[in-house]
């Protein structure tokens, strides 16, 4: 009984011993993760660390498995679109008339695309017959078309399609 009694004992006491060195160790392991924690924070925050980072975000094989949020590149672009300096910006661009001529042509082909695609929506069509065909539609079209406000318009817009960058490289390619 005795040897039972012992035995019991020694196992209380190694258990106890055993549960006091994991607290110990969990807290040990607690205070090595702050400390690593702080360290990484502290090397990404040098100019070592940034170089690091902006290399490793502008590696190819990483971009591929980055996923941005969208809402997160949506707000970027919608801050980088509105502010004053990027209103500059732009208008400082659309000047350019090769950027014009380029952004013109990037933009084509989706444009298109989405006519054909609403050319070939059934209900579009009918909409669009509908209006086309409304008497009162042709009344105003033929009363807009003949007032001066059109005719003064027509000829805006023909000269701004003289004026544009598409149109003269158009032209420059035929003659040249």
């Amino acid at each position: 009984m005795l040897k039972k009694v012992w035995t019991c004992g020694l196992a209380l006491i190694f258990a106890g011993t055993l549960s006091a060195c994991s607290g110990t160790n969990s807290a040990a392991k607690e205070a090595d993760y702050d400390t690593t924690k702080k360290m990484v924070v502290d090397i990404l925050q040098t100019d070592e660390g940034k170089k690091a980072v902006t290399e490793l975000v502008a590696d190819e094989k990483m971009k591929k498995h980055l996923v941005m949020d969208s809402d997160t590149v949506k707000n970027a672009i919608n801050n980088a679109m509105s502010s004053e300096q990027s209103k500059k910006v732009w208008e400082q661009l659309f000047e350019d008339p090769q950027f014009v001529a380029n952004y013109a042509k990037s933009m084509d082909k989706p444009m298109k695309q989405m006519m054909k695609d609403l050319m070939k929506d059934p209900d579009f069509q009918k909409r669009m017959l509908e209006l086309l065909q409304n008497p009162e539609m042709n009344k105003e079209m033929l009363q807009v078309m003949k007032s001066q406000k059109f005719r003064s318009h027509l000829k805006e817009t023909v000269q701004e399609t003289l004026e544009s960058p598409l149109f003269q490289e158009k032209i420059q390619k035929k003659f040249t």
